[in-house]
């Protein structure tokens, strides 16, 4: 298996490089609708010294019938211009959680054809834990600045792809939701959808790649519990969750582990679960 560059970067990185002109920090903090927390509230409070604040729920497609799915190529690019960040600029992705929606907000960055894009190892939790500078309120205007949107279609699948993959078992697909979600046995949190999963798919929660730090597991660990699993290093890999966040957090952790085939499932189950044409499996 080929060894990946590392799409992380670590705190103590980070803090040197906070006065650097061509580096762009991002709050990715989101949360389930259901924890009736206000992510943007929570920026303004406290985040890392020049952090932008991304609004996964807004820079989306507004058309789409599940929410925060991926915004068309303008739609980003006009966004991305407003917030300062161009062509060029280095990227660096964090959240609140430690490892849980940063990894989203990297990976539309990474469909949008940026390359250089890294995710901030343990996240705030890790930063604050070792004392390292914060701000509040909102950080000084950037300039606005041309973002070049190229999507690369190679990270995405959508439920015709994924059908595709069932019928001729051309990929693994990796699940990121709970055992019991995943084996139907717990309800789904979002209404109207039936408990289970796709066919074939093999489950990995998302808590699964992470250290009890909130970092994620070194890439031999995770080459292990992926190998552990039946997760073909052959092949390419789907990844999917609840709604298409945690099933990045698989997509980064695979990529760590040397699966570069990676995609995700940006419906996933929010899309599959609603849709009755659509086949699922209990157990």
């Amino acid at each position: 298996m080929a060894t990946p560059k590392t799409w992380l970067i670590e705190t103590d990185e980070l803090e040197r490089e906070l006065e650097a002109p061509d580096f762009v920090i991002i709050d990715a903090t989101w949360y389930l609708p259901g924890e009736a927390k206000n992510a943007r509230e929570e920026y303004l409070s406290e985040h890392i010294p020049g952090a932008v604040f991304f609004d996964i729920n807004e820079i989306a497609d507004d058309k789409a019938k599940t929410g925060h799915m991926l915004p068309p190529p303008e739609k980003f690019s006009s966004r991305m211009r407003k917030m300062g960040i161009g062509d060029g600029q280095r990227v660096v992705v964090y959240d609140r959680q430690g490892m849980f929606s940063a990894p989203r907000v990297w990976w539309t960055f990474r469909v949008m054809g940026a390359q250089d894009v890294s995710i901030l190892n343990g996240g705030l939790p890790k930063w604050k834990a070792e004392g390292r500078p914060l701000m509040m309120g909102e950080p000084a205007p950037r300039t606005p600045r041309h973002f070049t949107a190229r999507r690369n279609l190679d990270l995405v699948r959508d439920a015709d792809d994924v059908m595709q993959v069932i019928a001729d078992k051309s990929a693994d697909i990796v699940d990121a939701r709970s055992a019991d979600r995943f084996s139907g046995k717990a309800p789904e949190p979002r209404e109207g959808l039936r408990a289970g999963h796709i066919p074939g798919a093999i489950n990995v929660p998302y808590g699964q790649v992470l250290s009890p730090d909130g970092t994620l597991k070194s890439a031999a660990e995770l080459q292990e519990l992926f190998a552990d699993v039946g997760v073909d290093p052959h092949k390419p890999v789907v990844t999917t969750c609840g709604s298409g966040i945690t099933a990045c957090v698989l997509a980064l952790a695979l990529n760590e582990a040397g699966y570069l085939r990676t995609s995700v499932y940006d419906g996933s189950w929010a899309e599959w679960g609603a849709d009755d044409r659509l086949p699922i499996e209990t157990s």
